[in-house]
């Protein structure tokens, strides 16, 4: 599930690096400078948060699946909920 979090954050680097060539006869301003790294940032803090919740709700819903199966539905419902949180970095 973690796996697409760094797709996100691929798609990004590669659009920052697409756009990052300035045409001719101008320079890289600033302002895009701070507009870059704040995309880079948004999504890199996203996507940390949602690792981070990824591996609390697996590592608790491994331990409570042994105890009882029925938590497995619950467990990839809680899972989704935090891939969002990289989603909508």
């Amino acid at each position: 599930m973690s796996g697409i979090i760094a797709v996100y954050s691929l798609v990004i680097a590669v659009l920052i690096a697409g756009d990052m060539g300035p045409p001719p006869g101008q320079s890289y301003s600033l302002f895009n400078g701070f507009m870059h790294l704040a995309c880079g940032l948004s999504v890199g803090l996203t996507g940390l948060a949602a690792g981070y919740a990824i591996g609390v709700v697996g590592d608790m819903g491994v331990r409570s699946y042994m105890q009882q199966s029925r938590i497995f539905v619950g467990m990839v419902l809680i899972l989704i909920f935090g891939e969002v949180l990289g989603l909508y970095g």
